[in-house]
């Protein structure tokens, strides 16, 4: 089992920047890719990004893609989603996901799931 707990949400104007985390306990953290998603009221839960185990790489979907960075520290258990010039589109409950199929978008490729922070961009 691993268990994950995100923070770091919050209420932020349009063209600010949060970080969310995501701390892991349980199992060996370094054996897992880990990915972040999202879910806005009445919409499905979709990918934000993920990393592989070691950090090497990277993925993201367009809508993220130059604004959103993620990255992990290893020794610390612990993965970060730096989310820079948000707008309300990027409102949402932010999930992380550990999984030790790969890094990807697809939700079942993940196995392992935090309880959400919430995001809300507004003025």
């Amino acid at each position: 089992q691993v268990q994950l707990v995100e923070s770091g949400g919050g209420l932020v104007q349009p063209g600010g920047s949060l970080r969310l985390s995501c701390a892991a306990s349980g199992r060996t953290f370094s054996n897992y890719a880990m990915g972040w998603f999202r879910q806005a009221p009445g919409k499905e839960r979709e990918f934000v990004a993920a990393i592989s185990w070691s950090g090497g790489s990277t993925y993201y979907a367009d809508s993220v893609k130059g604004r959103f960075i993620i990255s992990r520290d290893n020794a610390k258990n612990t993965v970060y989603l730096q989310m820079n010039s948000l707008n309300p589109e990027d409102t949402a409950v932010y999930y992380c996901a550990a999984g030790q199929r790969g890094p990807g978008p697809r939700i079942d490729g993940y196995d392992y799931w935090g309880q959400g922070t919430q995001v809300t961009v507004s003025s």
